[in-house]
């Protein structure tokens, strides 16, 4: 089994870990959200956010992009917003035709309210999520890197939503559900709202630590009945007889092999944050729902008896055997 030393993996999380506490000092609580966080970070993968607003979704993005050494904007997704408002023009000016790049040209990118915009531009963001460039005219541009793509989304209940483009979700990383806090956590956020000096985030992560950390993930082991595993949990979601569940009448839709990927490499840095060279089976169900929720479709009968993604996931991580 080849894996990276110990003591090599704990110099190489070390600056992850300032992050972590650069963002405790603003944000309350979430300590599952701030660690699928970082393992996008680490994956340099997109992550899609979802709550009521007031949740702080925002504000821990920001705090993330503060505690890096990378360049950061952020878009307000609207109804009225158009491709190029965000992906940049071609504009004529001194007699020639140039290219005003548009906020997308940054590392780190905050699509807030992402589901607010209709389809036509949320599917802007495709070749960019997947390809890592953009074409504006006859032109492509390489993004920078790292590149990622932090959104926030209202749940579609609410009012002036538009569902995601399922090829769009699909290149998420993972999907996370941001709850409300508890009383206690509440109580804090109350405090620290009333007091005058409002905590400052400084930037502890350098783009050279930043790939450190990642190269670091290809040495966490991944036993190969592991990969199995994530393969047959993957492969549940399409053909649950072929696992030995009575699942089939309840996902219409399953989810695509990216997410086969997406498992893995989400496992090696759930590993990696915790300290351990090698995956075990609780990292892989540690994310799972999270790297699943967003890329199925439950079918109306599974929504008839209440059962919604999350739900059909955790009938899975109960059923199909670990190895």
């Amino acid at each position: 089994m080849d894996t990276a030393p110990t003591a090599d993996l704990h110099q190489a999380a070390g600056p992850l870990r300032l992050v972590e506490a650069e963002i405790g000092k603003v944000l309350v609580g979430q300590h599952a959200l701030l660690r699928r966080l970082l393992i996008g970070l680490l994956c340099d993968a997109h992550l899609l956010l979802e709550g009521v607003p007031g949740l702080a979704k925002t504000t821990v993005i920001k705090a993330l992009s503060d505690s890096l050494d990378a360049s950061f904007s952020r878009i307000q997704f609207t109804p009225d917003l158009l491709p190029a408002d965000i992906l940049g023009t071609r504009i004529y000016e001194n007699g020639q035709f140039t290219v005003r790049q548009g906020p997308i040209f940054a590392q780190l990118v905050l699509a807030d309210e992402i589901n607010r915009a209709p389809a036509k531009v949320q599917s802007a963001l495709l070749e960019a999520m997947q390809e890592r460039q953009v074409t504006i005219g006859d032109e492509t541009f390489p993004l920078p890197r790292p590149f990622l793509v932090l959104a926030t989304q209202n749940p579609l209940e609410q009012e002036g939503t538009y569902p995601l483009p399922e090829a769009q979700t699909d290149r998420f990383l993972m999907k996370l559900r941001v709850d409300y806090p508890s009383a206690a956590d509440e109580r804090v956020i109350l405090d620290r709202a009333l007091t005058r000096d409002q905590a400052q985030i400084e930037s502890v992560l350098s783009a050279e630590q930043l790939h450190a950390a990642q190269d670091a993930l290809h040495g966490i082991h991944l036993d190969e009945r592991l990969r199995d595993y994530c393969v047959t949990l993957v492969r549940a979601t399409r053909d649950p007889r072929a696992a030995g569940l009575e699942m089939e009448r309840l996902i219409e839709v399953g989810a695509s092999p990216r997410a086969v990927i997406g498992m893995a490499q989400a496992a090696r840095a759930h590993a990696f944050l915790d300290g351990h060279s090698y995956v075990t089976p609780q990292d892989i169900k540690a994310i799972a729902t999270d790297v699943l929720r967003h890329r199925i479709i439950p079918s109306y009968e599974a929504e008839a008896e209440g059962l919604d993604n999350d739900a059909l996931v955790q009938r899975l991580l109960d059923h199909v055997p670990v190895p």
